[in-house]
């Protein structure tokens, strides 16, 4: 089963550019196309998490107190 990733509006999108540029194979969907752009944290999450992905992101300052509430 392959590794799906979902970039956080947050990540710098060069990272996921830059990735898929290097690893054409990998599936790696941006924020603009997952449409999280502007959801709150919980629903950020949630997305992903419904369609199997695993999130990338740099909100150090907010998202880990919500993904803590989301795995409970």
């Amino acid at each position: 089963m392959p590794v799906l990733f979902q970039a956080d509006a947050d990540l710098n999108q060069n990272i996921v550019l830059a990735t898929l540029r290097r690893f054409p194979s990998i599936d790696f969907q941006p924020a603009t196309a997952a449409g999280v752009r502007g959801l709150a944290d919980p629903d950020v999450l949630r997305l992903p998490a419904e369609q199997g992905r695993i999130l990338v992101s740099h909100d150090q300052r907010t998202m880990p107190r919500h993904f803590a509430q989301f795995i409970q």
